[in-house]
């Protein structure tokens, strides 16, 4: 029996087993173009980046408002839109400039502003080095004047940015004016004509200003005269102190009063040394600034009141004695 297994399984035919491998079919050229689109939107963006960080803010502000509303902004037009144009710079030379050739005329134009910016801050320090100088000067002749010694505690000085700011400063012992009047006390015109003496020795144009403390004025008889005007008489004695002591009339160009809204103590609205005087020395471009807004300040020319325009007329109801 074992011997017919045996023959049987010698004589059984071989069975041989192949394999076959799955070959890859050929790769396309589809990813190159998948690809290809892909850098080219990544140059789109970043060249978009660059343009947007050319802009201005009002190109901008056009920009926004045309996506708002880009129908309208197409037909009626809008702020900052289709009326301005982007100067890019470029990042080679130019082909056109021949050797040696560097300057052009946005270098020319920042050189000049820069130049005039030099000039305008020297002149300023100029400026200031001379009212340093007036300041130390009428500081030095009130010490050494006994007449006037007892007052220089009453003379404030700083050189502020518009010119040199010189107080006067009323006092209980010793006032500038009576109550509730415009007329100086002699003591005080002194100190005036000493001024008035040392502001020749300089060019500049001068304003002068009054102002009162926080006690109304009342009088019976003029139940419209406020503050305001009392302020500003008291600053028209002044300059007529100054013109009388040999300054010319025409270095004064503005006069004005305001009242009790520019405290010196503001701790104590009613301190005596709200009630004072200031001259101010003017540099050049404050000057200017003066003379173009002319129209806008309140004139005074000896005893004729003109309405404050410069800022509005703030009558008190309740008015005691000054």
């Amino acid at each position: 029996m074992s011997e017919n297994v045996t023959k049987a399984k010698s004589g059984s035919t071989p069975i041989i087993r192949k394999v076959k491998k799955n070959q890859h079919k050929p790769h396309g050229g589809s990813w190159k173009i998948a690809f290809a689109d892909f850098v080219t939107a990544m140059m789109a963006f970043f060249l978009l980046m660059w343009l947007i960080a050319s802009l201005n803010k009002a190109q901008k502000d056009g920009i926004a408002e045309y996506f708002k509303q880009p129908m309208k902004i197409t037909f009626f037009g809008g702020k900052n839109v289709g009326n301005q144009q982007i100067n890019l710079k470029g990042g080679g030379p130019n082909l056109k400039d021949t050797n040696g050739q560097v300057s052009t005329t946005d270098k020319a134009s920042a050189q000049s502003k820069q130049a005039q910016d030099i000039q305008v801050i020297q002149s300023n320090q100029e400026e200031t080095q001379k009212l340093e100088e007036l300041k130390s000067q009428i500081n030095l002749s009130i010490q050494k004047d006994p007449s006037l010694a007892g007052l220089k505690d009453q003379l404030l000085m700083e050189v502020v940015k518009n010119g040199l700011r010189i107080q006067l400063i009323d006092n209980q012992k010793k006032p500038m004016f009576d109550v509730g009047s415009d007329k100086l006390n002699p003591g005080m015109e002194l100190l005036f004509a000493q001024i008035a003496k040392l502001l020749q020795g300089v060019p500049n144009k001068i304003t002068i200003e009054g102002h009162t403390d926080a006690y109304p004025y009342h009088n019976p008889d003029e139940l419209e005269y406020t503050n305001w005007e009392l302020s500003t008489q008291r600053a028209n004695a002044a300059r007529r102190a100054l013109v009388k002591a040999g300054l010319d009339p025409d270095r004064v160009i503005r006069v004005s009063g305001f009242s009790s809204t520019l405290l010196l103590n503001t701790k104590d609205p009613y301190s005596p040394e709200n009630r004072r005087i200031s001259i101010i020395v003017l540099k050049k471009g404050s000057e200017n600034k003066v003379m173009d807004n002319k129209a806008t300040g309140n004139k005074v020319l000896d005893n004729k009141v003109l309405d404050n325009k410069a800022i509005d007329n703030k009558a008190t109801d309740n008015k005691i004695m000054k």
